[in-house]
């Protein structure tokens, strides 16, 4: 049996009480808002509206964000994993020893040089 204070509180103040909340009807109308959206740099949807920082890779500050206590983030994201539109030349050039406005050296002569030698 309910004693008269129990009573008084499941009946008077149930009205005043917050709802639980529930994953059905009443969450689904707080869906609409956006906290975060895709980041300029690093292209993941990370980039906070509000705070205006990337949690992913920390834009707009100068230095990407990297900690050493994530080793495999690290390697997702380093020199060799996308394109290296920049740096895939390079090496190229590197190779050839960086010759600027000269033509490459003929195989043909490379070859006989090399018949001649021996």
């Amino acid at each position: 049996t309910l004693t008269g204070g129990t009573f008084w509180l499941k009946t008077c103040c149930a009205a005043s009480l917050p709802s639980v909340m529930t994953k059905g009807t009443t969450s689904q109308g707080k869906r609409g808002k956006r906290n975060t959206m895709q980041c300029r740099r690093c292209g993941k949807v990370s980039y906070h509206i509000q705070k205006k920082r990337c949690a992913a890779c920390g834009y707009p500050a100068a230095k990407r964000r990297s900690y050493q206590w994530s080793q495999k983030a690290i390697r997702r994201r380093t020199t060799g994993t996308g394109r290296m539109r920049h740096l895939k030349v390079v090496a190229r050039k590197a190779k050839n020893g960086f010759r600027t406005g000269a033509a490459p050296p003929s195989k043909k002569k490379a070859a006989r040089a090399a018949a001649a030698g021996k």
